[in-house]
């Protein structure tokens, strides 16, 4: 569905010619591959009159879901049946940015069109999807979430880590760096950054894994929290000042060949900036075990974890004053991160297993807003 990253027939410098259509021969069923390539966006997506079946997200098999729309994050990939059981006509595809705050980038929907052959006369115009959701509508966006099951058949197993380390509980926010003499561009002269655990990444001048590899002393620090400093109602409206000011650092979070990780993700309200975040994690699927709204409750919500069937992603959304609960198995060596998409925000996972390191990549990403990001590393 790349071909749906032109804005098409809604905006002012699209044509008739240049917009794309897809021929359908009613009867028939069609696979269509989304992938949200809008780097910073979450989007709806829904065909005018027709409901699509969800089998696959992120290269993992669902259990196969209709549905008459779609909400999918930053970099996500996703499989969807198409059946073409409508009349004869024109009807348009289309995608809507989903936001939690603020305003929409782009007001317009982008656009495609779904064509039948067959004898008959054209429409002037094609259908518009009155099924996809509005900017706004975080229900619709959390309700997709919760539906999404994994096959989990004889055919294709998953393997949900039972017995887990002592879990992580990751605050995800916005803060603010106080700049010398308030003399940055934004924020009455501060900085905006975001956070985990209230650690804002430092970007460093050399690579973290080589220098793990080469023992070079001075590059990163062993001591990511697996806590927030401080426990405080994240999602009120009125937080306390601590919250606001970041640390800023080079942290890294190792772990064992093997260890299987629970990582709690918190979304906070730190500076109103309460938010969808959509995290994605390089070199690794995890299981989205449970979500939720509110303050994350340990002794209440890991009665609702799924753990027999739940959904295997490489990128989730934490909802917007929300929580959601992933786990893995730390099995593949190296040095990956996971990383909030908005402001750049990364916890890197560097699972180290032997010396097999003769291609380093270097994860960072460099923003005019600090990132916060944590290096995983296997032992």
């Amino acid at each position: 569905m790349s071909s749906m990253a032109n804005p098409e027939l809604f905006f002012y410098c699209s044509n008739d010619e240049t917009t794309f259509r897809l021929s359908v021969d009613n009867g028939k069923t069609y696979l269509l591959r989304i992938i949200n390539a809008a780097v910073d966006s979450e989007l709806f997506f829904a065909i005018a009159e027709h409901n699509v079946t969800v089998v696959g997200m992120d290269g993992s098999y669902l259990k196969p879901i209709s549905t008459a729309n779609v909400a999918i994050s930053p970099g996500q990939t996703m499989n969807v049946l198409l059946t073409a059981n409508q009349p004869l006509g024109h009807y348009y595809m289309a995608a809507r940015q989903f936001i939690s705050v603020g305003w929409a980038d782009v007001e317009n929907a982008t656009t495609a069109v779904i064509e039948y052959r067959g004898n008959y006369t054209a429409p002037s115009t094609p259908i518009f999807p009155s099924n996809l959701p509005s900017h706004r509508d975080i229900e619709a966006g959390n309700g997709f979430l919760s539906r999404l099951r994994s096959l989990a058949n004889k055919e294709h197993p998953i393997s949900v880590p039972q017995n887990i380390s002592p879990p992580m509980f990751v605050v995800v926010s916005e803060k603010e760096i106080i700049c010398p003499n308030r003399s940055c561009a934004s924020l009455d002269g501060s900085r905006l950054s975001s956070a985990m655990n209230n650690i804002t990444f430092q970007n460093p001048t050399t690579d973290i894994l080589l220098a793990y590899y080469r023992d070079i002393s001075g590059v990163y620090e062993t001591d990511f929290p697996d806590y927030p400093k401080w426990f405080y109602n994240f999602t009120s409206d009125d937080l306390p000042n601590n919250t606001v000011i970041p640390t800023i650092g080079t942290k890294v979070r190792m772990f064992n060949f093997n260890e299987t990780v629970e990582i709690v993700f918190q979304g906070t309200d730190v500076l109103a900036g309460a938010q969808n975040h959509p995290m994605h994690m390089h070199g690794y699927s995890y299981y989205v075990v449970g979500s939720g709204l509110g303050n994350f409750n340990n002794e209440t919500d890991p009665k609702s974890y799924n753990l027999v069937d739940p959904p295997e992603l490489n990128t989730v959304r934490v909802p917007k004053n929300g929580w959601v609960i992933v786990r893995f198995t730390a099995n593949n060596p190296g040095m990956f991160s996971i990383q909030r998409f908005y402001l750049f925000d990364s916890i890197n996972l560097i699972p180290f297993h032997g010396n097999n390191f003769d291609n380093l990549i270097t994860e960072y990403h460099s923003t005019s807003r600090r990132p916060s990001l944590v290096n995983f590393m296997l032992r």
